[in-house]
């Protein structure tokens, strides 16, 4: 029997979540609320998990939110409004699965592909509650979309009445009654606290233009916060187990869902900035918190805040391990990279030991012992 050593087993989860960044090259046909382009598979992965974390779906539905696209990276995206050799699809997708989920230890293969073959069947009640999400979050971006065009309406129109979305009118009988009304401009309501949760899921679809000063690990375009934070809490997801104390992974991957949404109003600052500028943000950030949470129900969004807060404060367990991951992500970025923004902030060895591996070796030691070859690796070429 072959027995994998710790070393081998987190290589393998690391090659995954390296392998798992190209899921922010692949178009989907849903374009952002504010018109300005199409949106991505990752995007769309984290703005489906914040759904279902503000509608108060199980975790298993999250965790379906964070994987059921990660075939696409091999299979494509196939917008749901063109004829599709449905049969075909399923082929290609499979075959994706077959590739990707491999590259994790086989223990996790298994898991992660059970669920994202549970989403796939739909019969289970966290898929059919991710499923049922899965349609409404792009239906209800497209009718906030500031540029649609009466041919986008009549697409709509079409999909509401026999395509996927229909199935809304008995999932969700609410909300495809309100997004007829959107359509027909007939002033359909509903109720206050689905109200707020929709405004509020609006306002974070703008974390999708924020960029940061990373890069994709193919270097081809920055980074928005959006595909970020699904990209962190998919790294929640797959290490867990390397926490340097025991943390609830569904309260980290909460926290790494919204953890950047206050850059919507405060901007993304490079941790290798001036400790002045990073101490001036804290304010902003601050301010942007108390208005976007202030969106939701007050119950969720005091929650909501307070976990924010949590993550910022970085002292409990489980902020402890979120902070490793939201520092160890961009340095693998960079390594991908050839150094990335390294070069552009003249990044030294020390500094890098000190502004990010201090908090990497807090939270998730073993993290940073498995980079810290090839950082030494670069430092000494440079």
């Amino acid at each position: 029997m072959y027995f994998m050593s710790a070393s081998d087993r987190l290589s393998r989860q690391l090659a995954f979540l390296s392998e798992a960044d190209r899921l922010k090259s692949v178009v989907r046909a849903n374009v952002l609320m504010d018109g300005s382009r199409h949106e991505n598979s990752a995007e769309h992965s984290w703005h489906l998990a914040l759904w279902a974390l503000v509608f108060g779906a199980p975790p298993a539905a999250i965790h379906m939110a964070l994987l059921h696209d990660v075939v696409e990276i091999d299979a494509g995206d196939h917008p749901i409004h063109l004829p599709q050799d449905h049969a075909a699809i399923a082929i290609k997708e499979r075959a994706a699965a077959d590739r990707l989920y491999p590259i994790l230890p086989a223990d996790q293969a298994t898991t992660f592909r059970a669920v994202w073959e549970d989403f796939e069947d739909g019969t289970s009640p966290a898929a059919r509650t991710a499923r049922m999400l899965d349609m409404a979050q792009p239906l209800m971006q497209e009718l906030g979309n500031a540029a649609q065009t009466e041919v986008e309406r009549d697409i709509i129109r079409a999909l509401l009445a026999t395509g996927r979305p229909a199935a809304l009118a008995d999932d969700w009988p609410g909300l495809y009654t309100y997004a007829l009304g959107l359509l027909d401009r007939t002033g359909a309501r509903l109720d206050a606290d689905t109200t707020a949760r929709l405004r509020f899921l609006a306002e974070a679809d703008r974390l999708k233009t924020e960029l940061r000063a990373t890069t994709l690990f193919d270097g081809s375009r920055r980074e928005n916060s959006a595909e970020h934070s699904w990209h962190l809490a998919l790294y929640a997801l797959t290490l867990a187990e390397h926490a340097v104390r025991p943390v609830d992974t569904d309260r980290v991957i909460a926290m790494l869902l919204i953890h950047d949404l206050v850059e919507i109003d405060a901007g993304d600052l490079p941790i290798h900035t001036a400790a002045s500028d990073r101490n001036a943000k804290a304010a902003d950030e601050a301010r942007a918190a108390a208005r976007l949470f202030g969106l939701l129900p007050r119950d969720q969004g005091a929650a909501l805040h307070a976990l924010w807060t949590e993550f910022e404060a970085a002292t409990s367990d489980d902020a402890v391990f979120a902070k490793a991951l939201d520092r160890v992500q961009p340095v693998m970025a960079n390594l991908a990279t050839r150094g990335g923004t390294w070069l552009s902030y003249n990044v030294t060895r020390d500094q890098l030991e000190t502004r990010v591996g201090d908090k990497v070796r807090r939270g998730a030691p073993a993290l940073w012992d498995a980079i810290l070859p090839q950082i030494d690796a670069f430092f000494t070429a440079t």
